[in-house]
Formats: structure tokens, C-alpha cells, sequence
């Protein structure tokens, strides 16, 4: 497999002397700024959500995912149960408990 240039060059071994200082100062020289760089994008983030903004393209108006007639039968399903369960509750239905 070909490789380009770039890619092999840092591959190999770096060709000049090796300071470990200068490199850790280097690795955290970096990492406080891509720290930094977090910090000052949460801030903002916070900032603009806490005031009630939108991160990213505002949503527009979209068809519901549910249908009003579908939500009726779930309702009505619903108020069934209740009013089977009420039947039991109130004397209606007498329960006959197989334990005893």
C-alpha cells in the first residue's frame, strides 16, 4: 500500500535531537489550550441555552408524529381500564382471593 510523504514522515522517527522537556512543555502547552478552548465553548453554550437561545439551526414547524385519532384510541383505551379497575374498587366486581 502507497502512502504519502506526509503520512510517512511522521510515521518515522523524528530525525532531530529528542528533548523530553520542550516536548511535555509542548504536550501541555496544547492541551491548555484545547482546555481553553472547551471552557470558552461551554460557557457560551451555557450562555446562550440559559438565555433562550438554540445551539445549531432553530427548528421549524413539523407535521406530528402522532395522529389525533391515534391518540384518541390510546385515550380511550386508557379510560376503559380505569373504569374497569373502578368496578372492582367500588363493589361491582366481587374478588375472590385464591389464597385463602
Amino acid at each position: 500500500m502507497h502512502m504519502p510523504n506526509i503520512i510517512n514522515s511522521f510515521l518515522k522517527r523524528p530525525r532531530g535531537r529528542i528533548d523530553p522537556a520542550r516536548d511535555w512543555l509542548t504536550m501541555l502547552t496544547l492541551s491548555a489550550i484545547i482546555f481553553a478552548g472547551i471552557l470558552v465553548w461551554n460557557a457560551w453554550a451555557f450562555d446562550t441555552v440559559a438565555s433562550g437561545g438554540v445551539i445549531g439551526a432553530p427548528v421549524t414547524g413539523s407535521t406530528p408524529v402522532f395522529s389525533r385519532s391515534a391518540l384518541n384510541a390510546i385515550n380511550a383505551i386508557f379510560a376503559a381500564r380505569a373504569a374497569e379497575e373502578a368496578k372492582y374498587e367500588t363493589g361491582v366486581y366481587n374478588y375472590t382471593d385464591p389464597s385463602r
